[in-house]
């Protein structure tokens, strides 16, 4: 049960004091005045929380569904908001009404309800859109399909609000007017709903077309989605913003999109951050936003009801590498309610997959979620293709697989000249070694040192996924691997004082530790606990050192931290280094920091942006790089290049669980061979030749140009270089990939404002210059925000603020001022139809007063100087 504490002094005022209680408190006074929008004729108030004691000075709420309040009249008003809650001293029980029995607030209360303490933050925008939807699907019953059309799509109403996230690309129309709700070919002349849906209802739009192509070179994913889609739900004389949710596979990362409809075009396109001059608006830029980790969300504004308008949306994505196999999965599981009504409408699904691994030998196609049909075959390039006409849209993701077939180690050089507008103009090169399908090769033994954070922001959710992840890990330990354990805060905690032998006693002996010293608290010292774990490693040349390194948090001496580890590796050349692997926990986290230090290591990166993906995350990253069979690797026949650029500049390991990928620029004439030698896991040496060709089907500067965006960005931050900057942000804008020192902006590039017929009564053409009206110039361009990570957050970090997540916040202010704003509404607005558009706000005696005004002046012509003068956000 969801339990939240209040003190007994201030209970009665707490819905004065916490914006979440008094919104629920508003809505429902103002639903019962009838100023937001239900008449309470039919409409009973059920009790649904009650206050119980908890210990002396606490009290804690808890919900209960009892109906004990009895029907109110509509008449029923609040001059002076105040609920009168009766107390019965001998139970110590506090019981008051807050529950409506219409849908909206009963949605209301769903994404407003409080977290348990140990719970993440994190559901709190997506329960706040999936609340949006569901109230959306409950408004959308009010459309009228006609006599003889095909039944509605099925709205079973999910119990958990991650039932309304979307698993594809999708679109919503954004309500704030219920009346506007309508069939725009039908009308069905339903009753008229007063008031606004704030905030706003989510009505998934009707899906009439969708087709997607997938492009796999090497260890990345280029997806392409096209769909078209109707606003079949709001009335033809009437338009309302659109919401265009965008669910990315792994690491997926917003490359573009396109809108067309309605007679405009937008346009993503890429800016230097200092060439923007509104870097107020841009800060608080609201058009884009992540729902969660991989779903991001983009504001449209305003299409007429019944237009059909287009999408084209591009990202990226990596494709994961597990037991010799590539798998690739995209979301593509549309609901039900997305399928047209209409019996006429054509759906065709179309995919199309193209398949280039660089390697020169075969590739075997394993599962595939689709029905494909090979459409080309050559070596190591495949291409497949899928179209259908189907009853309904998809309702499972795209997910293929495929193998290199090979059981021993196969690699090689690509090459490629850059493309003619190219700002760098040297040439580039990518070198791969795949680790074969053989899972039984011998791998290194392991000495292993997990460094976890337990700061108190780690309390709750992030640090109890992180035990149960590293107590996982400790279980994979083989017998002949020695492990040990730090915790640190601002002080550090050693599980043992030398490495320890992975024996069962010895892992259960970690798991009594783990459970007892794990508590979350203090601040965050990193440069202590790497220390330390550095001078556990002994000079042992047959097995990997590897530090793992968890953390939420930033720290000032980051730098610091690197040119030790730097100077450590550079004076222990003799010896095998400890590999460096980072984790790094919500946005407060330095990830560029985190991810230099692990390429300094030679090691491997990732990071956990939702809190219940942490456990998977982690211990992935530590399968990944527990399983090496080449160490020590060294790339040879390079030396007479000119201005040669590596990334990353410190070679990995080649492991059983990724491959490896080298990349880079430079001038000169390439050797026809590269020599790469390394160690085996039987301390063997390892020495081949790879070939080099030149590649002409794969774009080498868009496969390989986010993780060379990443290297510059965390050497720019490293040494505080304006040069590297300037570079990232050159690379960023001429590959269409978002950088830390760019942003992404959509660009009103095509607007089509029509024949405007003549119009017998001229309220009727100021109305329609409100609704439809081509959008202002400081409306053109659209800021998305959320896209970039940031260099970690210091105060959040000393504050031990829990780790910020990469999701949106639900918007302030979500209460509108009703009555008691209108007069400043009114003073601020000059034209009769922003006087109407007011009305919504008040009680239906001072709306007909206002419609009154409103055609007084439309009848002395002074309504059209109003509609000129007024500077208001409809126009």
């Amino acid at each position: 049960m969801i339990q939240t504490s209040f003190r007994l002094e201030k209970l009665l005022n707490s819905f004065n004091e916490t914006r979440e209680m008094m919104f629920i408190l508003t809505m429902v006074i103002n639903e019962i005045n009838g100023n937001l929008g239900v008449n309470l004729n039919h409409t009973i108030i059920y009790l649904f929380v009650s206050v119980s004691p908890k210990g002396s000075n606490e009290w804690v709420l808890t919900s209960s569904s009892i109906p004990l309040c009895l029907p109110l009249p509509s008449s029923f008003f609040f001059q002076n908001p105040q609920l009168h809650v009766p107390f019965n001293a001998t139970s110590r029980t506090l019981t008051f009404s807050i529950f409506h029995s219409k849908p909206s607030i009963s949605s209301t209360l769903t994404y407003l309800t409080h977290s348990p303490e140990n719970s993440s933050p994190a559901p709190a925008m997506a329960d706040y859109f999936s609340g949006s939807v569901q109230f959306g699907l409950n408004l959308s019953k009010r459309i009228y399909y006609g006599k003889g059309s095909a039944p509605p799509p099925s709205m079973v109403m999910s119990k958990s609000p991650e039932g309304y996230l979307p698993t594809a690309a999708m679109c919503y129309a954004v309500i704030s007017d219920p009346e506007k709700v309508e069939n725009p070919d039908i009308r069905s002349y339903q009753p008229y709903v007063l008031g606004r849906c704030d905030p706003p209802a989510l009505i998934p739009l009707e899906l009439n077309g969708v087709g997607m192509e997938v492009e796999c070179c090497l260890d990345m994913a280029f997806v392409t989605v096209t769909q078209n889609w109707r606003v079949h739900c709001v009335t033809a004389s009437s338009a309302c913003d659109c919401q265009v949710a965008i669910p990315m596979g792994e690491q997926g990362s917003l490359l573009g999109l396109e809108v067309d409809g309605s007679g405009r075009s937008y346009n993503t396109e890429l800016v230097p951050l200092k060439d923007v001059t509104d870097k107020e608006k841009m800060a608080k830029a609201k058009d884009g936003y992540f729902l969660k980790s991989q779903i991001y969300i983009v504001n449209i504004p305003q299409f007429k009801g019944g237009s059909v308008f287009s999408i084209k949306i591009r990202w990226s994505q990596k494709i994961l590498f597990h037991d010799g196999q590539f798998s690739l999965c995209v979301p593509f599981s549309f609901p039900s309610y997305v399928n047209p009504v209409r019996k006429k409408i054509s759906k065709r699904e179309k995919i199309f997959l193209k398949v280039n691994s660089g390697a020169g030998t075969e590739l075997l196609c394993k599962t595939a979620s689709h029905p494909l049909k090979e459409v080309m075959r050559h070596a190591s390039k495949l291409a497949l293709s899928y179209e259908a006409e189907v009853p309904y849209w998809s309702s499972t993701d795209f997910s293929f697989s495929y193998t290199v077939t090979s059981n021993d180690i196969i690699g090689g050089v690509l090459l490629q000249s850059p493309f003619l507008r190219d700002f760098d103009d040297r040439e580039i090169f990518c070198l791969y070694l795949y680790p074969g399908n053989s899972q039984h090769r011998k791998v290194f033994k392991k000495d292993v040192v997990f460094i976890v954070d337990i700061s108190a922001s780690m309390k709750g959710s992030p640090l109890e996924n992180t035990k149960n992840a590293l107590l996982t890990s400790l279980s994979q330990l083989n017998a002949q691997d020695t492990f040990n354990i730090i915790a640190f805060n601002g002080e550090v905690y050693m599980f043992s004082s030398s490495m320890e032998t992975a024996t069962e006693e010895a892992i259960l002996n970690a798991t009594k530790w783990i459970s007892t010293n794990f508590i979350a608290n203090g601040g965050t010292n990193i440069m202590l606990p790497l220390t330390q774990a550095m001078k556990l490693f002994g000079k042992s040349t047959d097995a990997v050192p590897l530090i793992f390194l968890v953390t939420d948090g930033a720290v000032e001496d980051e730098r610091e931290i690197c040119n030790f580890v730097k100077s450590y590796i550079t004076s222990e050349q003799s010896v095998r280094t400890p590999r460096i692997c980072t984790f790094g926990i919500g946005l407060y986290c330095n990830h560029y920091f985190l991810q230099m230090l692990a390429q300094i290591g030679r090691g491997h990166y990732d990071s956990a942006h939702d809190l219940d993906s942490i456990d998977f995350r982690m211990q992935r990253l530590f399968s990944t790089t527990s399983s090496v069979i080449v160490a020590d690797i060294i790339i040879e026949s390079l030396e007479g290049l000119g201005s040669l650029e590596l990334f990353p500049t410190h070679i990995q390991d080649l492991s059983l669980g990724s491959p490896l990928i080298m990349s880079g620029r430079y001038i000169g004439a390439f050797p026809e061979l590269v020599k790469v030698t390394g160690t085996l896991a039987d301390t063997t040496n390892y020495i081949v030749d790879l070939e080099v060709k030149r590649e002409k089907d794969m774009q080498l500067s868009n496969v390989l140009s986010k993780r060379h965006i990443d290297f510059v960005t965390a050497q720019a931050w490293l040494l505080k270089s304006e040069e590297l900057e300037e570079k990232v942000s050159k690379m960023s804008i001429q590959n269409k990939v978002l950088s830390e020192y760019t942003c992404m902006k959509m660009v009103l590039v095509q607007s089509d404002e029509g024949k405007k017929a003549p119009e017998p009564f001229l309220l009727q053409k100021a109305y329609n210059k409100l609704s439809f009206q081509s959008l202002e110039l400081n409306n053109q361009k659209l800021f998305l925000g959320g896209l970039s990570l940031g260099f970690g957050d210091l105060k959040a970090t000393a504050e031990n603020t829990p780790p910020a997540i990469k999701e949106a916040k639900p918007p302030e202010g979500l209460l509108e001022k009703a009555a008691s704003n209108f007069c400043g509404r009114l003073a601020d607005t000059c034209c009769g139809m922003c006087l109407l558009r007011s009305c919504g706000f008040v009680n239906d005696q001072c709306t007909i007063v206002c419609t009154q005004l409103c055609t007084a002046l439309a009848c002395f012509e002074l309504l059209k100087c109003c509609v000129e003068l007024c500077e208001c956000d409809c126009l």
